[in-house]
């Protein structure tokens, strides 16, 4: 801009020197239906050079006023944002103390000029739900997602939340369906999902997120198992209530190998069957489920069950004695077993073994009953003594 101002300069000074040096002035004539302006070339130069310095000099007041605006504006502004960071600040504090009340306050009170406008109205509006004011709340919600613009994800994230502090838990599980189609293995995301599918029963979703969870290392594993199990039993009660034993069947083929394989889960099987009165069904994966592995939870759903053909169970227990050797439990088991089709002899022998390893007043009652079944009620009532002494002295 100088350079060519300059240049400017330096044509108009030849056009007026030029004439001047060669003893012409010039004529100029500037004609109107009212005026006529005569002048020479000289002149006009002076009049354009004059007009020129006019413009920049109301150029250059009207840049200092502008600027003088600018720094007022920007003055106040400031000022805003100093107080906007001070009741941020504040309001922090109130949060550590739970003074719910100040904290949104503080943090609504000039938001709109806080660095980050859109957290101030977050926290204000968790701070509303936690005083049960919703209506303050909502207004806070709804003027995070205006300033949001279209990074919505923290704004859903906290309506979620709120809705599972009033319990709305239905419109929770829509909006976690929505997030995780955004945020699939975003933490908070995963973890507001597990509340909401749990409060909800969708066990099959909640099944879903499981592996996300694991990759995203929300909660460790032991949760994240009984999650699953607690999912597994959900779809039994969901299957069982629908259509009782065939519907639990059904079910439990659809699932693949490894599933019916986990024990906890044949386990829970086999107890919704006995419930169900399918005790041949929940015969036979209790047996299957001894077959690939030893547990105990297994043995102890032996008595329970009431089918036509107990020889299979004791067939089993005693493989499992020979196996895994002669544990209280197998034999208590044994025990229970030979008592339900008479042989009180065997049953009585198999609760001595039991008693052996270790005191039971469950054990002495059962040995008692075999006792007096085989006509010896002097030891039946030492039996039943030894076991009440010993339920006096492990009560607190």
């Amino acid at each position: 801009m100088l350079k060519v101002l300059i240049l400017f300069l330096l044509l108009i000074a030849g056009v007026v020197l030029g004439p001047m040096l060669a003893g012409h002035q010039g004529y100029v004539l500037i004609q109107t239906d009212n005026w006529n302006i005569e002048t020479s070339v000289t002149g006009l130069a002076i009049i354009l050079i004059l007009s020129l310095i006019v413009i920049l000099v109301v150029e250059w007041v009207l840049r200092r006023l502008l600027r003088t605006g600018v720094r007022t504006r920007g003055w106040f502004m400031g000022r805003k944002r100093n107080r906007a960071r001070k009741q941020t600040n504040a309001a922090l504090v109130k949060l550590a103390e739970g003074d719910y009340r100040q904290v949104e306050k503080l943090l609504s009170r000039n938001a709109d000029h806080a660095e980050q406008p859109v957290v101030n109205y977050l926290l204000a509006a968790e701070a509303a739900q936690q005083r049960g004011d919703e209506i303050r709340s909502n207004q806070h919600l709804e003027r995070a997602a205006e300033l949001a613009g279209s990074d919505q994800l923290p704004v859903e994230i906290t309506r979620v939340r709120i809705q599972l502090a009033r319990n709305e838990d239905h419109a929770a599980r829509h909006g976690v369906d929505r997030l995780l189609e955004v945020a699939p293995r975003h933490p908070e995301v995963l973890r507001l999902a597990e509340q909401a599918y749990v409060r909800t029963g969708a066990w099959s979703a909640l099944l879903d997120i499981l592996p996300a969870m694991e990759k995203s290392q929300v909660s460790d594993e032991a949760h994240r198992l009984a999650l699953q199990q607690e999912a597994w039993l959900g779809l039994m009660n969901q299957a069982m209530a629908d259509q009782g034993s065939d519907g639990l069947k059904r079910w439990w083929q659809d699932q693949s190998r490894k599933t019916r394989n986990e024990t906890a889960l044949q386990v829970a099987m086999a107890d919704h069957l006995i419930v169900c009165d399918d005790h041949e069904t929940a015969q036979q994966i209790v047996l299957d489920g001894l077959k690939k592995a030893y547990d105990e939870r297994l043995i102890l759903l032996m008595p329970r069950l009431k089918t036509g053909n107990p020889e299979q169970l004791e067939k089993a227990l005693r493989q499992q004695i020979k196996q895994h050797g002669a544990t209280p439990l197998l034999h208590s088991t044994l025990g229970q077993l030979l008592m339900k089709h008479g042989e009180w002899e065997q049953a009585a022998e198999a609760f001595r073994e039991a008693l052996k390893q270790r005191p039971d007043a469950f054990d002495y009652a059962w040995l008692a009953d075999t006792l007096d079944r085989q006509h010896k009620p002097e030891e039946a009532a030492q039996m039943r003594r030894d076991g009440l002494l010993l339920t006096l002295k492990n009560a607190p």
